[in-house]
């Protein structure tokens, strides 16, 4: 199948640095058996193209300013022409409802190409308090509503927020970005720190820091030889390190930055468990990163943490530093009980990794295109 991916970024050439690893494990898997052309928005300033995983990477080097509202209509027809030019596809499959969807949306509009859109962040999400969240915004709203008023096929990573998609009245399958199993796997386990937690996201207003660090107070004062590893972007000029330091924690947190997929392995080997304090998730990538490695998550009930509680993860509420570290310490506690969670999360990961979520895709695209 001749098959196009709209995505608004993480592509780089490098395959290294600024690249979603979930994506590019999709269109690795998908370049192995079909033509796969891949339209990046504005990876780079300028337009261009490079071969990426077997796939072949069209920049469209759209500017970031000027895109809402008719800019829109402005930069459809480009993004038409270069599926006209590098086509006919047999399906064009958008990632994020927003921009990158409405596109396509307007791009296939003549040609009446397939279109399938997976929904994988805040399109829907409305939280007023940290002005987070596509919904909460009339523009991004008629975006998302026309987008998905054109596609053939709808996706969410999560059953949490096919949920939320339903309740708008658009039906959506379950797909997750799967981690790579070849990448992700089980080390010894005399490496894991049985008081040792990690914590895998970019430290943002919604990624909710606030309460991590809260809660890890509450946890150090019951497990003092705990610690806890801090791997994303700093997003607020070193705010989550002040509040660490404010709360005393500086000698029980590190934190190592941004890191590649293949450092993160020893620190999923590692860690007792995975945290998740998120205020929203569309899914939680780390979450199976985690589980294929055998770390089980107590994190907020978002994302696959909601879909997996209480067999394969332990959720509790948003806001709450209190029951945070209720979970946290529910799964330091008890051995048993976490092997037991990390067991089933493993299982889970599995039967969801890269390899399935090709093939889940693969089978829409098959449908879509007369078989």
């Amino acid at each position: 199948m001749r098959i196009a991916l709209v995505v608004p970024g993480g592509v780089d050439r490098s395959g290294t640095t600024r690249v979603i690893p979930a994506l590019l494990s999709l269109i690795g898997r998908l370049a192995r058996r079909h033509d796969v052309r891949v339209v990046a928005l504005r990876q780079e300033e300028s337009p261009g193209t490079w071969p990426l995983l077997g796939a072949t990477i069209h920049n469209l080097g759209l500017p970031s300013e000027g895109l809402p509202g008719t800019g829109l209509l402005r930069f459809a027809p480009r993004l038409a022409r270069l599926l006209a030019r590098e086509g006919p596809f047999d399906v064009v499959h958008a990632f994020w409802a927003g921009t990158p969807a409405a596109l396509a949306a307007l791009a296939t509009l003549r040609s009446g190409t397939p279109l399938v859109i997976h929904v994988a962040g805040g399109e829907v999400a409305a939280l007023p308090d940290i002005a987070y969240g596509g919904w909460l915004h009339r523009r991004e709203r008629m975006k998302t509503r026309f987008a998905v008023s054109r596609a053939a096929r709808v996706t969410a990573g999560s059953g949490f927020l096919a949920a939320k998609l339903s309740a708008l009245g658009v039906p959506a399958d379950v797909v997750p970005l799967g981690a790579d199993a070849s990448v992700f796997t089980p080390g010894p386990e005399t490496d894991r720190d049985p008081a040792r937690l990690l914590y895998v996201a970019s430290l943002n207003a919604v990624k909710d820091p606030a309460t991590l660090l809260a809660a890890f107070r509450r946890v150090v004062d019951a497990v003092p030889e705990a610690h806890l590893d801090i791997v994303g972007e700093e997003m607020d000029r070193g705010a989550a390190a002040r509040v660490a330091a404010g709360l005393g924690l500086s000698p029980f947190v590190t934190f190592h930055g941004v890191l590649p997929s293949a450092r993160l392995v020893p620190f999923f080997r590692r860690a007792s468990t995975l945290v998740q304090s998120s205020l929203w998730e569309a899914q939680g990538v780390a979450v199976l990163e985690a589980a294929l490695s055998g770390t089980p998550t107590a994190g907020t009930a978002v994302g696959l943490v909601a879909d997996l509680s209480p067999e394969a993860a332990l959720a509790v509420p948003t806001r709450s530093p209190a029951a945070l570290a209720d979970g946290i310490l529910a799964l330091l506690s008890d051995p048993k009980r976490r092997g037991r969670i990390g067991e089933a999360a493993r299982r889970y990961a599995t039967t969801h990794d890269a390899d399935a979520t090709a093939a889940a895709f693969e089978a829409i695209y098959r449908e879509l295109a007369g078989g």
